[in-house]
């Protein structure tokens, strides 16, 4: 029996070393019962010494001891069963357990789970209200405080045993709390139901999830300016209905995304602003008739103020929907970016270049060199779109007040946030790995007579009506074709044969180049009008041209 003792006792220490002296040297009110819970994390890969130790944890002085093979399958067998005896915490009046499949189905700590610490934080602020307010003592805050701290180095530690048969992260953490402290955890629960605790666990989640967004939009714009600095003066095809229309300084075209990621980052920070509102204290959906400070613990967990109206507070999921809905017009923006840099990419366009860093191959074809990333988020909208959707249809026809099917709203709320910030991360990823095909830019530049419409605002100059300027260009353009020239290099007298209206300066107007420096509209694809673009979007974000150049 040697050998098996000496292992037996080096994994008893050697689980007390990693456990802390301090819980066997410096025992307190409930320093028992959270050894004894860190126990409970031993069986499903070290059963016996879990049940040895277990069979010592009220003689904390001996750290081992001789224990024979029956009193170890004993103890291992009474926590056995002690696990299938528990009732669940709102199981009074219930005299059958809940069947399996029920509990399988109902479950969320599976997903739920990502709120812990959420959880864990709206439940300091609601002990330390019942606190104050005397509803417990402040021995028994204390308790419970300590409860909560080791609950939660428990999770990060990845020691904590998460139990479907306990359905969510609230119900997890409180039965949790129970074993470890006893009595004094039974009593967090005073005037709190889980309708108000999951959506303050969700508001709160989702207020860190916005700014985690914001970030990202932040570093996305920061990146395409600096893209828009290094490609100064570059001109491409403008187009409309994927046909061309104007020339364009690609600048010009890069801060429309940036433009566009501002006014979603703006969506964002209205929907954290709405949703900043404390449901906490709601109870199920009528308040309670117990003293509680709603106010205190909205200012504790950082929200403006209390909801006004408890059966709204636990009831109302809009501000998800309005998370949501942001988030699809941010996954759109995106897509419409992404759409359009595969496109550049492809052998027919041949205006952007990405690097191996960010392209994939073909298993078939070796000479494939695709912009895989970008494709992704293309296709990913459609998977944050679908979130909002979900959530849309979840809510639609639910009476007041709080109903089990909001427990539905998480997967897609997880998936929405997650998606869209890995879509802002890869862009961002993506728009620091290409370079534009210059070369093959310019060459493409004569298409599509782009200087049409800057010679129908000479003519305006001159004093014709634009309806009559756009027929007498349109004629111009058709002369062009059927010599297959552009317009900037059509004889004056062929131009005059179209009308007579034309002089010499016509020529200033076109072209490409001519073009783009005879816009001055504010806000408009001028050098004058980019460049005071730019060095807006440079101060905004921080940067310097400096830094930039």
């Amino acid at each position: 029996l040697l050998p098996s003792f000496l292992s037996l006792s080096l994994l008893v220490l050697s689980f007390c070393v990693r456990l802390g002296m301090e819980a066997l040297l410096c025992p307190s009110p409930f320093s028992p019962r959270i050894f004894q819970h860190k126990l409970l994390l031993l069986p499903q890969r070290h059963p016996l010494v879990a049940a040895a130790m277990l069979s010592r944890v009220r003689s904390l002085p001996a750290i081992c001891s001789i224990v024979s093979v029956g009193e170890l399958a004993k103890h291992e067998e009474a926590a056995e069963e002690e696990k299938a005896k528990e009732v669940k915490l709102w199981g009074g009046r219930f005299k059958e357990r809940v069947s399996a499949a029920v509990e399988k189905f109902s479950q969320s700590v599976s997903y739920d789970r990502k709120l812990y610490k959420h959880d864990i934080r709206g439940s300091r602020a609601h002990a330390r209200m019942l606190a104050a307010q005397g509803l417990v003592t402040v021995e028994d805050r204390d308790i419970i405080l300590n409860g909560l701290d080791e609950i939660e180095r428990s999770i990060e530690a990845g020691e904590f045993v998460w139990r479907q048969d306990r359905e969510d992260i609230h119900m997890n953490v409180e039965a949790a709390l129970i074993d470890l402290v006893g009595e004094p955890g039974k009593k967090l629960h005073t005037a709190r139901s889980r309708n108000d605790q999951v959506v303050t666990d969700v508001r709160l989640w989702c207020r860190e999830a916005i700014d985690r967004i914001l970030g990202s939009i932040r570093r996305l714009q920061v990146s395409l300016v600096d893209l828009a600095t290094k490609n100064k003066g570059l001109i491409v095809p403008g187009y409309t209905h994927l046909q061309r229309a104007q020339p364009l300084l690609v600048q010009h075209l890069l801060l429309a995304y940036v433009e566009q990621l501002e006014r979603d980052a703006g969506r964002l920070f209205d929907c954290r602003s709405r949703m900043n509102y404390s449901p906490l204290g709601s109870c199920a959906l009528a308040g309670t008739g117990l003293p509680i400070d709603r106010f205190s613990t909205a200012e504790m967990l950082g929200f403006n103020a209390p909801l006004r109206n408890s059966i709204d507070a636990v009831s109302d999921r809009d501000f998800l929907l309005e998370l949501l809905s942001a988030n699809s017009i941010v996954a759109v923006h995106l897509s419409r970016l992404a759409e359009e840099w595969v496109v550049w990419c492809s052998e027919e366009f041949g205006f952007l270049i990405p690097s191996d860093a960010i392209s994939t191959g073909s298993s078939i074809m070796p000479q494939k060199k695709n912009p895989d990333p970008m494709e992704l988020v293309r296709g990913k909208s459609a998977r944050v779109i679908g979130d909002l959707t979900t959530v849309l249809v979840l809510c639609k026809a639910l009476p007041q007040a709080y109903n089990r099917d909001l427990q539905e709203d998480k997967e897609p709320l997880f998936d929405s946030v997650e998606t869209v910030i890995a879509m802002l991360d890869v862009s961002i990823e993506f728009s620091q790995n290409i370079s534009f095909n210059k070369e093959r830019i310019l060459k493409s530049l004569p298409a599509g007579h782009l200087d049409a419409t800057t010679m129908a605002d000479y003519l305006v100059y001159k004093g014709i009506p634009f309806r009559t300027s756009h027929d007498i260009v349109g004629k111009s353009v058709a002369l062009a074709l059927s010599k297959n020239c552009q317009l900037s290099e059509l004889p004056l007298h062929e131009l005059q044969s179209v009308d007579p209206v034309f002089e010499e300066d016509v020529f200033g107007f076109l072209g490409v180049e001519n073009a783009i420096n005879k816009f001055t509209s504010y806000g408009s694809t001028g050098a004058e009008c980019v460049s005071k673009q730019l060095a807006f979007w440079q101060e905004r974000l921080g940067l310097t041209r400096k830094r930039l150049e």
